[in-house]
């Protein structure tokens, strides 16, 4: 560890002589002043007061499959064994380009998937986010800001991803871009081809028996994803001082999945069913923002509207077999969603007192219907309608304040949300309106120790509103022994999120988060007395505590084995650097008012990940992350270690146009889940293995200018430090 740290104040020390070269010798080396810039520009992983930036399109190991293999990987986020994805403890809503998703669920998930990682420029990890954001963000935001850099002419770039399984199917790409005059812009299209099997297996101890009954379930699922995508975006400079941004997504998917199943237990025969489901989807989304700054003080508005339209027909066709009696089990589903969302920020800067304003407001709608239509042994047809209409209207003020080192932020929210929503709840058609105002404060000091060193803490009050996938009580009846659907009933949760954090050099981060969050949602199987029969649902909870800390280090290796002055070296071109760049996570869960059957243990997550420079110019990077057995996450426990272990090589020719890279992702086969769930009258031994280890080989060849030029189309409006200041 001591060698680390003075590894990093050599680090500290480069920095300063190029400073003070710059101050000295100001006409004389002007090549240093160049070599500074490049340095910040290549930093794969930045780390600051109010979030970390991970480079997604310069990092070979996350830019070759999709946004949603590549957000797994980034530094504190992990995978519920259940489904979601969590934040250094912390649950996560995802946005895009800074407006926030609003598909959710499995919806939201396939949509990730489809969309490939290069065309994700960086993905932003806040941590606490401020009165700016949605307060229906629950703990943190991963913000996916997708390419904008643009070439002057036409340049065009074709990729393709070969995978290598049982399932061998190719993914092309091409990328289109120009800059002509004042006009930039980009478009890209694919197709995306992938099978993949998953196994899993269930087995239930219905406790409300004397003596107990046993059912055991394994299912086999293979899986046919396809879609065809498109993304076109366009940045017109209307002014030196404006900018007009469009763009256009669209995504048609046609998915199938094919299914095996055998269920047996204590005193049931065996019962065999298969079934086949077809999926058809399509997502539209259409966005434009106007960015300008009023004046030379740096005042500065952003503007964005942004609409979407998803599509899903799932249809369903199962038979089974049980005594030799032949059933079936058919349910289709018409699912549509529609968004309108529109938000404005005004930034107002005091650049002599050090003090600045950030104000601004949304309004959001969004509707969903579902119709499920079900043959449950019979020829007569039932039907379930579900609609959801929310509505969200917002405004928030925000000051920061800058006083010596010490930078204060205080903000407010408001939110008023008015959701209706129509099921069915046993049986009965069912209006729950819910109408509610609310104040969500923020506030945090960020003192600056040293110039490489910072100090944060924070307070965030927050909202999550129980999105369509967990109230739809369209889930589907998998079989005569499993029902599964959303939960009518549940109430939002709120959650006041505390926080304190030391980062360091833009690459140290040591830090500790409490969540007390009030009607907690979780996701369960139960049993109703005397029946053999799970139920996958959601329910709410009291009270919910969440205690975390994590680390996030790098380790020089070129510090360590080339030496003190080939590490300075380096350090002007991180992309030639050998590094470890570690993370750790505990995260402690707490539920009041529930019964396990275990102990509450907390949870550790150990990930790392690594750049090796080999001979010949071959950039080797290696990923692995363990989460250890024996911990709960929320109310699973895990029975046996999930981990996983990738590794890629890449290498450029002729000058970079085109790259090659081999990549091999769970190389020993060991991402799985197993973990016992304990719920009302059921005991569930869970484990799951997706079809994880595969090969893949991607080749990339840019066609035309490839000299970086300097965007003459952007207007910079990002806040500097959360922890106080001005906008610059």
């Amino acid at each position: 560890m001591k060698s680390f740290f003075m590894a990093a104040l050599s680090l500290a020390a480069t920095t300063v002589f190029a400073q003070e070269t710059k101050t000295e010798n100001d006409t004389i080396k002007p090549k240093e002043l160049k070599e500074v810039t490049i340095t910040q520009q290549k930093k794969f992983i930045k780390v600051d007061s109010d979030k970390t930036t991970v480079s997604v399109k310069d990092n070979a190991m996350l830019s070759t499959g999709n946004a949603y293999d590549a957000v797994k990987k980034m530094p504190g986020v992990i995978a519920s064994p259940t489904g979601g994805l969590s934040l250094n403890g912390k649950g996560v809503v995802i946005y895009i380009d800074g407006a926030p998703s609003t598909l959710s669920g499995s919806d939201l998930e396939n949509y990730l998937s489809s969309l490939p990682a290069n065309a994700i420029e960086k993905a932003e990890l806040i941590y606490n986010p401020g009165a700016a954001f949605d307060a229906n963000a629950s703990g943190s935001i991963i913000n996916l800001v997708t390419s904008t850099k643009r070439l002057k002419g036409i340049n065009a770039s074709f990729n393709i991803n070969y995978n290598f399984n049982k399932y061998q199917k190719p993914s092309p790409q091409i990328l289109l871009n120009g800059k002509e005059k004042n006009l930039s812009w980009q478009t890209m299209i694919g197709y995306n081809y992938i099978e993949w099997e998953q196994k899993s297996r269930n087995g239930q101890t219905f406790t409300t028996f004397d003596p107990d009954k046993f059912i055991n379930q394994n299912r086999l699922n293979v899986n046919t994803n396809r879609n065809f995508y498109a993304r076109v975006g366009t940045n017109y400079r209307l002014s030196e001082k404006s900018n007009l941004l469009f763009n256009y997504n669209t995504t048609f998917a046609n998915d199938r999945g094919n299914f095996d199943a055998l269920t047996s237990g204590s005193e049931i025969p065996d019962y065999f069913n298969n079934g086949t489901t077809k999926t058809k989807a399509s997502n539209h989304e259409i966005s434009l923002q106007y960015k300008t700054k009023l004046d030379t003080i740096g005042r500065t508005l952003d503007i964005i509207a942004f609409t979407n339209t998803f599509n899903r027909n799932p249809d369903t066709k199962t038979s089974a077999v049980e005594n030799n009696v032949s059933s079936f089990n058919n349910f289709k589903n018409d699912f549509e969603l529609l968004n309108y969302y529109l938000k404005y920020d005004f930034a107002i800067p005091f650049e002599k007192q050090n003090f600045s304003i950030n104000t601004g407001g949304k309004f959001n709608t969004i509707k969903v219907n579902n119709l499920g239509s079900y043959n449950l042994n019979s020829a007569t047809t039932d039907i379930i309608d579900f609609d959801y209409t929310e509505t969200n209207l917002a405004f928030y003020a925000e000051v920061r304040k800058k006083i010596k080192k010490l930078h204060l932020t205080a903000g407010l929210r408001f939110e008023n949300f008015e959701v209706d929503r129509i099921g069915i709840v046993d049986d009965v058609k069912t209006n729950i309106d819910f109408k509610n105002n609310n104040l969500f404060p923020n506030v945090s000091a960020m003192y600056e120790v040293t110039n490489d060193v910072n100090v944060t803490a924070s307070y965030s009050r927050k909202i999550s509103q129980p999105s369509y996938s967990v109230l739809d009580p369209n889930g589907g009846n998998f079989d005569q022994y499993n029902t599964s659907g959303g939960n009518l009933l549940l109430n939002p949760s709120f959650f006041d999120n505390f926080e304190f954090k030391i980062s360091a050099l833009q690459f140290i981060q040591l830090g500790t988060n409490y969540t007390v969050s009030k009607d907690h949602n979780l996701f369960l199987m139960t049993a109703e007395p005397g029946e053999l029969v799970s139920t996958q649902t959601f329910q709410q909870f009291d009270r919910f505590k969440t205690f975390s800390a994590y680390a996030n280090f790098p380790i020089p290796l070129d510090y360590f084995f080339k030496g003190k002055e080939e590490f300075q070296k380096r350090m002007n071109n991180i992309d030639k650097m050998n590094y470890i760049f570690v993370n750790i996570n505990y995260i402690k869960n707490l539920t009041d008012g529930y019964d396990f059957s275990f102990d509450s243990s907390p949870v550790w997550n150990y990930g790392a990940q690594a750049q090796i420079m080999l001979p010949w110019d071959v950039k080797n990077t290696l990923n692995y992350f363990i989460l250890p057995e024996g911990g709960v996450w929320e109310i699973y426990k895990i029975t046996k270690p999930i981990q996983q272990f990738d590794i890629s090589f890449n290498k450029d020719f002729m000058n970079k146009k085109l790259k090659l890279g081999l990549h091999m992702f769970d190389i020993f086969n060991q991402n799985e889940v197993n973990a016992l769930i304990s719920s009302t009258n059921l005991q569930t031994r869970f484990y799951e293995k997706n079809d994880s280890r595969h090969f893949r080989i991607s080749l990339t060849y840019n066609f035309g200018n490839l000299k970086l030029q300097n965007e003459n189309t952007t207007i910079e409006t990002e806040k500097v430090k959360s922890g106080g200041g001005f906008v610059k």
